[in-house]
């Protein structure tokens, strides 16, 4: 079941958006715009989310607020790191949620934390439980990242480059399962925590790994994941069915869909983090997503008293 939208990745990191095409954020201001009146047409009850921003800025917030941006969503959320590539400490976790619930007033989201076992896999493990200690009833969604420690074959999307050394390997350490499914120390521990943290793990298309993760989630106590449905990838061959798979492989769990990414062709320049050439392109594919995967009903939300309430629909493939 889908839970919400959300538009676009760490918008106000360069691994995702072209900030020397779009300096300001104004294009990225009219995708989100034009994402978010889409999305509530198409389904005027399922709550809309401002994709995760990493750094967390509150200057990057107020600058969504004066453009109109955050008129059109019902959450914004943040992405933190600060045992692997933050510069600030774990136990600064409150406060960075302070910064910016003080310059607006929805709901903030933590739709990515985690620590990779680049060093020590006990470190993970203490970065786990020190992480819900933080975060547990602070924020109405958290998001572990992730299941599964990123593939050595594959590339980091990250603006960290592998001759920067450990700032980049990093990013294939942060599963709590290695990458041959077996598990970790976090994972014997994540239970504890779920389902008060949920988790965030994305699919590549016709990913090997996702009726094995769907097991996973059961045995780890799973109800909230994160995961993406790119706009990219609907171009390719048999596109749709393989987004109707991950959809009802994903059925029971309360999906929050990302949707982003450019495709070469639709973009500025060609690339992923290229704002697109017309916005409202991207705003009909997200459209396209929650008229296929969602159904309406009046569900209440499950945010934390401190948060306004947030429409909630059940949505299913």
């Amino acid at each position: 079941m889908i839970e919400a939208a959300k538009i676009w990745n760490e918008p106000n990191n360069k691994s995702h958006w072209n900030l020397l095409i779009d300096p300001d954020w104004a294009m990225f201001a009219n995708l989100a715009i034009a994402a978010g009146k889409s999305i509530r047409s198409a389904r005027p009850a399922l709550p809309i989310v401002l994709g995760g921003i990493s750094p967390i800025d509150p200057s990057f917030m107020r600058n969504m607020q004066s453009r109109g941006v955050l008129d059109n969503f019902d959450a914004v959320a943040v992405h933190g790191f600060p045992l692997d590539w933050n510069l600030w400490q774990i136990g600064e976790w409150p406060a960075k949620i302070e910064e910016i619930k003080a310059v607006t007033t929805l709901p903030v989201w933590v739709t990515e934390v985690g620590v990779s076992s680049f060093g020590a896999e006990e470190v993970q493990a203490w970065g786990l439980s020190r992480t819900a200690e933080l975060l547990i009833g602070r924020a109405p969604r958290i998001h572990w990242y992730s299941l599964y420690d990123l593939p050595s074959a594959w590339e980091a999307t990250t603006r960290h480059k592998e001759a920067e050394g450990s700032s980049y390997y990093r990013h294939f350490h942060m599963g709590l399962l290695r990458e041959d499914g077996t598990p970790k120390a976090a994972a014997d521990q994540f239970g504890i925590y779920a389902p008060a943290i949920g988790l965030c793990q994305w699919f590549h298309f016709e990913d090997h790994r996702l009726d094995d993760a769907v097991h996973w989630m059961r045995r780890l106590g799973v109800t909230h994941l994160r995961t993406g449905l790119s706009w990219a990838d609907s171009f390719r061959p048999n596109a749709l069915a393989w987004f109707d798979r991950q959809m009802e492989a994903l059925a029971e769990f309360q999906v929050t869909a990302t949707f982003c990414f450019t495709p070469e062709h639709r973009g500025i320049e060609p690339h992923h983090t290229s704002p697109p050439l017309d916005v409202n392109e991207f705003a009909d594919f997200c459209a396209l997503m929650v008229d296929r995967y969602c159904t309406k009903t009046g569900a209440a939300s499950s945010a934390t008293s401190a948060d306004p309430p947030i429409r909630e629909p059940t949505c299913v493939p």
